[in-house]
């Protein structure tokens, strides 16, 4: 069979009786392994915290600087806002006066079309009453006409014409 150990036996007295041997060697262990740690480190050149510090350091760089592009945007779009609402405010001014000058123009349409009614109901009446006045005149017969004096010298003159090409 097997026999078992007691277990009233020490861990350390496993160690033997000189734990201040292994507390020295597990010291060298500890500085050899730090040594180690501290002489790669300088041989590769690296450091994980400087890199850390390099890295936060670029990433509050980039920071700012999307940070300012932003502001520069920013203000890039209030000032083509404000462009925006001054070009919609002169078109709205320019929507009013054309506004005012299409009333004033249909307040003058308006006025030219009862004066043309009116004078449509005038030349009306001029022809109702020229109408009624020529009934009303016996129906006569027509007189006959009389030349007038600037036509017969007229026909005076073609005569004289004519007679002094047959001469000539």
């Amino acid at each position: 069979m097997i026999e078992l150990a007691p277990r009233s036996a020490r861990p350390i007295a496993r160690f033997g009786g000189q734990p201040i041997a292994i507390a020295a060697a597990a010291l060298v262990i500890v500085v050899v392994g730090v040594t180690s740690i501290t002489l790669w480190r300088a041989y590769t050149g690296s450091a994980p915290e400087t890199e850390r510090v390099v890295a936060t350091r670029q990433l509050q760089a980039r920071a700012a600087q999307a940070s300012e592009q932003l502001v520069e945007k920013t203000k890039g779009l209030e000032a083509t806002q404000q462009e925006s609402i001054d070009q919609l405010q002169v078109v709205q001014d320019q929507l009013q006066t054309v506004r005012r000058l299409l009333a004033a123009q249909q307040g003058d349409t308006r006025k030219l079309s009862e004066q043309v009614g009116t004078l449509t109901e005038a030349i009306d009446g001029l022809r109702q009453s020229f109408a009624s006045a020529q009934a009303a005149e016996p129906a006569a017969a027509p007189a006959p006409r009389t030349r007038s004096a600037k036509a017969k010298p007229r026909s005076n003159r073609s005569a004289n014409r004519s007679r002094a090409k047959a001469r000539g």
